[in-house]
């Protein structure tokens, strides 16, 4: 199957396109896509890989599902399009980042600056119905996200990954944590963050002091 992805991962992740369930995904989310309104636009769907090729990749943020409200959604996990008001999840991480780095609140939630300095803003489902979370679960694409994170940790070291909450640490459970940095907390949401175990987690300069440890650039967050 001809997927328009990123040629590095195109050429990791073929094997993974040929196989009969992604052809079943593929052609669910088609049909989906041709009876509703779905999220993100269908040229954005693989924009997380897009925007940062596997060579550039140094940071993996892994998130869930899409966002499902109208000009939210882009292909980054959290990220929204320029113009969207922020979710509450993108509002306590920015809260986060002013508290680690001192970083002043963003004017933009649109993430692409992090993905294209190697942050892989990976949603373990790529596809959503409109105001419907969690919609496209369960159709095959955690099979293929699963298969992602496998080759980045299998192919890759020193790579930072970030697990925020039960559901990013259950899918991170493949990484070796002894040949990457895996960073987890609670999950930024009020329901998770407002009883602790969020804020204070200085995931963004642990990050960094990993990533200069190593010999590379740290991340402009």
């Amino acid at each position: 199957m001809d997927v328009k992805i990123d040629e590095s991962w195109k050429k990791r992740l073929k094997n993974e396109f040929e196989k009969s369930y992604f052809e079943n995904l593929i052609n669910f989310v088609k049909a989906e896509y041709q009876n509703g309104v779905c999220y993100p636009p269908g040229k954005l769907i693989f924009n997380a890989f897009d925007k940062c090729s596997f060579e550039n990749t140094r940071v993996v943020i892994l998130g869930q599902d899409p966002y499902h409200g109208p000009r939210q959604a882009n292909g980054l996990s959290f990220s929204v399009n320029d113009g969207v008001t922020f979710p509450p999840s993108l509002i306590n991480i920015f809260k986060e980042l002013g508290d680690d780095l001192g970083i002043p609140f963003p004017k933009s939630g649109n993430l692409e600056r992090w993905a294209e300095q190697g942050v892989l803003m990976l949603n373990s489902t790529l596809t959503v119905k409109a105001s419907m979370a969690g919609s496209h679960q369960n159709k095959g694409w955690e099979q293929f996200t699963d298969a992602v994170i496998k080759c980045i940790n299998d192919e890759k070291e020193g790579v930072v990954f970030m697990l925020w909450g039960k559901y990013a640490q259950d899918k991170g459970k493949i990484i070796d944590a002894k040949k990457h940095f895996v960073l987890k907390s609670k999950h930024p949401s009020p329901m998770s963050a407002n009883f602790g175990g969020w804020f204070g987690n200085k995931h963004f300069s642990q990050a960094n002091n990993y990533l200069r440890s190593k010999g590379m650039k740290e991340i402009e967050w």
